[in-house]
C-alpha cells in the first residue's frame, strides 16, 4: 500500500494525482492501521519547519511510522518541507528537533554581494545534477528540471547521503538518499514529465 502521509500540512491531492498518472494508486491517510500496512510512504509538506515537525510528532500514528521507517526499513520519500523534516534541525523558527533520519540540518540561503539580486524564496524551475548513482534517477540527467519553492536548503553531515545538487547563487544539495530514506527539495508533482519519471522510479524501484 502506497501511503501519502496526512499530518495537516501539504498539497496531498496533487501528489496523489501525479502518482495516479504514472500508473499507481496511493492513499492519503492519517489512519494508524493503514500506515502500519504501508509498503511505501510519501511525506509531503509546505510551510515552516517548526510547525511541520510539531504537527507530525503530534499524530497518533507517529511511533508506528517511525518503526516502519527505522526498523522495518520501509521506503519513504520526503518532498519539500517533508524532506527538510528528515534532518536533525533547521535554522528556521525556534530551535526544535527534526526527525534525524538524515544527519545534518536545514540552512537559510546566504548570498554574497554579487548575488544580491537573487530573490528569496528560490522559486521556479531549476536544474538538478546527480551526485551519485540512484534508482530514483533512472531516465533523468543534468538536463532534468524541477519546480522549487523554498528559502532553506539541506546541509548533510554524511556526504554520502548527497544525491542531487542545484545552483542558486551557489551550489546546494537538492536531493538526499540514505538507505530507505529519500528526500527532494523540489516539488516533483509540479514538475511535469520529470516529476512523473521520478515518482515512477520511486514506486517501481524501492
Amino acid at each position: 500500500m502506497i501511503i501519502i502521509i496526512d499530518y495537516g500540512v501539504g498539497n496531498l491531492n496533487s501528489i496523489k494525482n501525479m502518482i495516479k498518472k504514472v500508473g499507481f494508486k496511493a492513499e492519503i491517510t492519517s489512519n494508524i492501521d493503514q500506515i502500519s500496512k504501508g509498503t511505501k510512504f510519501v511525506l509531503p509538506g509546505v510551510g515552516s519547519f517548526e510547525y511541520g515537525i510539531n504537527k507530525l510528532r503530534s499524530m497518533s500514528y507517529f511511533s508506528v511510522l517511525e518503526k516502519k521507517i527505522l526498523e522495518e526499513k520501509t521506503p519513504v520519500l520526503g518532498v519539500c518541507l517533508g524532506a527538510q523534516l528528515l534532518f536533525e534541525a533547521s535554522e528556521e523558527g525556534s530551535p526544535v528537533d527534526g526527525l534525524g533520519w538524515i544527519k545534518g540540518s536545514i540552512k537559510k540561503f546566504k548570498h554574497s554581494d554579487k548575488n544580491y539580486n537573487l530573490k528569496i524564496p528560490h522559486m521556479g524551475w531549476n536544474y538538478v545534477k546527480p551526485l551519485k548513482y540512484s534508482k530514483l534517477l533512472e531516465g533523468l540527467d543534468e538536463k532534468s528540471r524541477f519546480y522549487f519553492v523554498h528559502s532553506y536548503h539541506f546541509e548533510c553531515k554524511e556526504k554520502e547521503a548527497n544525491l542531487l545538487e542545484t545552483s542558486y547563487g551557489y551550489p546546494f544539495v537538492s536531493g538526499v538518499e540514505k538507505e530507505n530514506v529519500l528526500g527532494v527539495q523540489f516539488h516533483p508533482e509540479k514538475s511535469h514529465k520529470f516529476g512523473m519519471q521520478l515518482y515512477s522510479n520511486y514506486l517501481k524501484n524501492y
